[in-house]
């Protein structure tokens, strides 16, 4: 079980075939796979008319990695975070890159430019099998412990620009919860056990990991803004 950075690219090797849950741009649902992959973008590579899973495609296929799940990040992938907690034997490991830049809070639609646009994306590598069930409950739980993070790292909408639509009209207020373009992706061995929830040693194990890690990359995120600004 690797991370290997080879810019634009960020690579997590999950050390063997795994079955993976995600809703990520490339092989999303349910899926066999062995790495998870993160591609950096800039504005230059993607405009608003582009079809961005074909060309993630293009990409995966030029790096021989049709196979992998992946996702796209504004991110610079070197400012990714890692934390791995095991609790009772059971060993949960987080590989995140946080970008706030359309941060928005559940129940709200906050309107940005295009170009303004970034993500929150979350791999886990769980070493204790699940049945599809456990994945799914255990999917719930990183995105319970980075909605814990985000609202943590205190980020108001105010400060973030934008204007909410739909129920929320108006400028946007309140702390952030995430972003409108996160993704997860989730990776255990087949297994049996049905349950990953907040009482079980394997749900506090993913709680843990994913809550450090996405906590630090906000944090740094928060901090690179300001030496921008």
């Amino acid at each position: 079980m690797t991370v290997a950075l080879n810019r634009p690219w960020l690579s997590f090797d999950l050390g063997q075939d795994m079955q993976v849950l995600s809703w990520a741009l490339n092989r999303p649902g349910f899926v066999t796979a062995r790495r998870i992959l993160w591609r950096e973008v800039r504005n230059a590579d993607l405009s608003e008319t582009l079809d961005a899973r074909a060309w993630l495609c293009g990409e995966l296929a030029g790096l021989g990695a049709q196979d992998a799940v992946a996702f796209l990040t504004s991110r610079d992938v070197r400012r990714f975070q890692k934390s791995e907690v095991e609790v009772d034997g059971m060993c949960a490991t987080c590989v995140v890159t946080v970008g706030l830049s359309n941060a928005e809070r559940v129940g709200m639609r906050v309107v940005r430019p295009h170009d303004a646009w970034g993500t929150i994306n979350i791999a886990v590598r769980l070493s204790h099998g699940l049945s599809q069930a456990g994945l799914i409950e255990a999917l719930t739980i990183i995105a319970e412990a980075r909605t814990a993070a985000i609202l943590d790292a205190a980020l108001p909408l105010e400060s973030a620009g934008g204007t909410a639509t739909g129920l929320a009209t108006g400028l946007a207020t309140g702390l952030a919860t995430g972003t409108g373009t996160d993704c997860i992706a989730v990776a255990a061995p087949v297994g049996t056990d049905d349950y990953a929830g907040l009482h079980t040693a394997v749900g506090e194990a993913i709680g843990a990991a994913v809550y450090r890690a996405t906590l630090q990359g906000a944090q740094d995120w928060l901090v690179d803004r300001q030496h921008v600004s």
